[in-house]
Parts: C-alpha cells; sequence; structure tokens
C-alpha cells in the first residue's frame, strides 16, 4: 500500500494576516469570488476588500447563507459562473471554508481560505463535510487536492467565542486516537493511502500540544489577548489536526459525532464538542488503560468539553435509550469511518460505550 500525505500548498499563520490577502491571492488569480457570511463581511470585508485592491486583484462578494449544503453550493457556484471569477476565497468558520472549496471544486479553480475561527481543522483539508438545509450531516465529499492558501489570521481568532475555541481543541483530541486506530487496522486513509510517519507524528503533537497548551490557551481567549499558547492551539487545531486525520486516518469518533447530528437535542453543539464525546466514546470501545481515560476525561473537563449525555442536551427519560440506538445505528452505517477501527463494530457496542462514557463523566464530574 502507498503512503499518501497531502496539505495545501502554502499555510500562513500570525497575527492580523489578513490584511495580506491580497499579497497572496494574487498568486493565483486577478479576479476573485469571495464566500463570507454577513458577521464576517461586516468583520473584516473592508480589510480584505483594500488588501485585493492594493494588489490589483478585483473581486465579487458574495454572502453564504449559514449552511454547507448542496442547494447552497449550487446557488453560489451558479453566481460564481455569471462573474466569471478565475479563484475561490472562502473567509469564516468550517462550514463556509467547506462551501468555498466545494464550489471551487465545481469550477475547477483555485481556492484560498481564511479561518476566521479555529473550531475545525477544515481549512487545511481536501474534502467537504455536508449537511441538509436542517443541519443533518449528509456525507462527504472528497477533492483531488487540498486548498492552495491557508491564510490564518491569529489576531482575529484570539476574538472569537472561547466556546468556539475550545471546540476547535475537542475537534483536534480526536486526531491521534482516529490516526492510531486506523493505522493499527492497515485502513486506508482520507489521502487515499496508507498512515506515514509523518501523518501519525503530527497527529501525536497535535495531542500533545493540547494537553500542554489548551488550558493556557483557552484563560488566554477569555481574556481576549494573544499568547505562544494561543498561537500553538491555533495551528494544532488547524494545521496538525488538518493533516494528522487526512494523511493518518479517521475512525470511530467522528462516526459518533455524525450520529449524534440525527438527534435535535445536540444541534446546538458545535462540531468539535460532539467529536470530544466520540473520543471518549471510541476509548470505551477499545478499552483504553484507564490512565488514559482519565487523561482525556482531566483534559475536557478543563477546557470545558462535554463528557456526559446530558451536557449533550441529552437527559434522562423514557426515550433516551432508543435515541442512543439511533445514534449507535447511523454511526454503523456502511461506508462510515467507524468500519477503520482495528476491529468489528456493532450498534450494540457503540450504544454500550456511549452510556458507559456519560457514566464514567458522571463519576468524573460528581
Amino acid at each position: 500500500m502507498l503512503k499518501v500525505i497531502q496539505s495545501p500548498s502554502k499555510y500562513i499563520q500570525g497575527p492580523d494576516a489578513i490584511s495580506h490577502i491580497g499579497q497572496y491571492t494574487k498568486i493565483l488569480a486577478d479576479h476573485v469570488f469571495v464566500i463570507a457570511d454577513n458577521f464576517v463581511m461586516n468583520l473584516i470585508g473592508d480589510t480584505v476588500s483594500k488588501s485585493l485592491k492594493e494588489h490589483q486583484v478585483t473581486s465579487h462578494f458574495e454572502v453564504f447563507n449559514g449552511e454547507c449544503s448542496r442547494s447552497e453550493i449550487q446557488r453560489l457556484s451558479a453566481i460564481l459562473s455569471n462573474n466569471q471569477c478565475q479563484a475561490v476565497i472562502g473567509i469564516g468558520g468550517g462550514k463556509t471554508l467547506d462551501t468555498a472549496k466545494a464550489v471551487a471544486h465545481e469550477a475547477k479553480l483555485p481556492t484560498v481560505l481564511s479561518p476566521t475561527l479555529a473550531s475545525t481543522d477544515a481549512p487545511t483539508s481536501a474534502l467537504s463535510v455536508l449537511y441538509t438545509e436542517l443541519g443533518k450531516f449528509d456525507g462527504y465529499l472528497l477533492y483531488p487536492k487540498n486548498p492552495d492558501i491557508v491564510l490564518v489570521d491569529t489576531s482575529i481568532i484570539a476574538k472569537s467565542p472561547v466556546r468556539l475555541f475550545v471546540s476547535g481543541m475537542g475537534d483536534a483530541l480526536s486526531t491521534y486516537f482516529e490516526a492510531r486506530a486506523s493505522s493499527t487496522a492497515h485502513n486506508l486513509t482520507m489521502a487515499g493511502g496508507g498512515t506515514s510517519l509523518t501523518g501519525l507524528t503530527l497527529a501525536k503533537l497535535c495531542y500533545d500540544t493540547l494537553l500542554a497548551e489548551g488550558f493556557k490557551a483557552k484563560l488566554a481567549v477569555e481574556a481576549g489577548v494573544m499568547t505562544p499558547a494561543v498561537e500553538n492551539i491555533i495551528e494544532a487545531n488547524t494545521y496538525h489536526s488538518g493533516i494528522g486525520f487526512e494523511s493518518a486516518g479517521l475512525a470511530a469518533a467522528h462516526a459518533i459525532h455524525n450520529g449524534f447530528t440525527t438527534l435535535e437535542e445536540c444541534h446546538h453543539l458545535y462540531h468539535g464538542e460532539k467529536v470530544a464525546f466520540g473520543t471518549l466514546t471510541q476509548l470505551i470501545l477499545e478499552n483504553s488503560p484507564s490512565e488514559e481515560l482519565e487523561t482525556v476525561l482531566d483534559f475536557c473537563v478543563q477546557v470545558g468539553l462535554p463528557v456526559t449525555l446530558e451536557q449533550l442536551g441529552l437527559r434522562e427519560n423514557e426515550n433516551l435509550h432508543k435515541k442512543i440506538m439511533q445514534v449507535a445505528i447511523t454511526s454503523c452505517a456502511e461506508g462510515e469511518t467507524i468500519h477503520n477501527m482495528p476491529f468489528t463494530v456493532t450498534p450494540e457496542q457503540v450504544y454500550a460505550a456511549i452510556l458507559a462514557a456519560d457514566r464514567m463523566g458522571k463519576d468524573w464530574l460528581y
């Protein structure tokens, strides 16, 4: 089996990086299609426009409607075509960036992505996560290449909502454990090859950075300030996690996340919050050592990630067990990444692991 490592052509990170977007975009195109939601447009639209003009890049700005759905991709693709742009810029959160990637792929154009949050590893990856208009997981779109340029303005991210910053740590938390499981099973990664030493090492670096810097970084973001710990966590959430999952493998944690998207009670949660609980559930499935489980639990509680079903919005009632089985069945659907685990996983096993993880989380908290 060939080993495959893939990544963006260029990754740029630092304070006020967005003011340099024109310089890097000019490498790719002279006329660009810019996608961002209303909030981001108001926040940095003028800065982006000014930088593009300074480097003789003309642009058409279009507002993203909020959901990375097939209909939104089609709508924006039609507008892009009418404006005959030469590249796509996506600015904002994970769903905005995933939509920008899809629109660029449809048109066979280069992509520049600038995340305003460190809440997912979407900026670096060659895939988009699709949802229905109602927010239910709808599948993945896989692309032949990663974004051309990723530009990460840490000044913006340091002032982002703390919960979103922590959610990014929840998403990144799964990277090493999923990579380890997929590598053990010798499964194909999202990059289409075997797990490389580089991919697995980046995944482990991601985990180690979270443990070393996560709590310090959270406190700094609560104060709205930039520190070395914040810079390190932004890199871990975005680059280490992105290259790590794509070039080293996904497994149970993300599949269990997808199962929880089917429950209306969980729609208020961010991606990384569900993934964090999925990570704890995966470790139960693997019967991981108590020391490892306790380290993960301690980290989650310290930074504020959910470790119980109640924290996910699911309260004890006569329908709870039926809903957990629904999550388990969805997690084990054909083609799901849970089948990258180094052993066969059934819905009954996932159901049991979710309830055991919940009980362990309660015991850790109380």
